[in-house]
């Protein structure tokens, strides 16, 4: 298993990758699945809208696109994550960045593992599942 960090177009934020490492794993181990390669891609608004449009036909801006690549019981895919809309919602929420950031890598995570959001129910649980990891991760800060 090996969580890789990659940016495009914008610098990448501070991070601690063997914690993150292990906080993916508690998650994913959690759900009765194994950990396989999971890449973290922080880009900006205007290449996440790229993505967006040409691989899922959707118009809009988003803070993050899940690519699931997981086979059987191992997860595994690609997280496009734009730290431009990171910012924004920090900003919009009055919460830490680091908060955001964390709470946007964990939902990319919960899609691979299979939670969804496209109705109340779903989004309901998908806030606990983010609120109870985010409570989770332990960080040297």
């Amino acid at each position: 298993m090996s969580l890789t960090i990659f940016n495009e177009d914008v610098d990448l934020p501070s991070l601690q990758v063997n914690i993150l490492e292990d906080w993916f794993n508690e998650a994913t181990s959690s759900n009765g699945l194994k950990l396989g390669d999971i890449s973290v891609i922080f880009c900006s608004d205007s290449y996440l809208l790229n993505i967006n449009q040409k691989y899922l036909n959707h118009d809009y801006y988003t803070d993050i696109i899940t690519f699931n690549y997981s086979r059987r019981n191992v997860l595994s895919g690609d997280l496009f994550i734009s730290l431009e809309m990171v910012v924004n919602n920090a900003a919009k929420f009055s919460i830490p960045f680091d908060e955001e950031l964390h709470r946007v890598m964990i939902h990319g995570l919960l899609h691979l593992i299979g939670f969804d959001d496209h109705t109340e129910d779903d989004i309901a649980e998908m806030r606990f599942q983010e609120n109870y990891w985010l409570s989770k991760i332990e960080l040297n800060t």
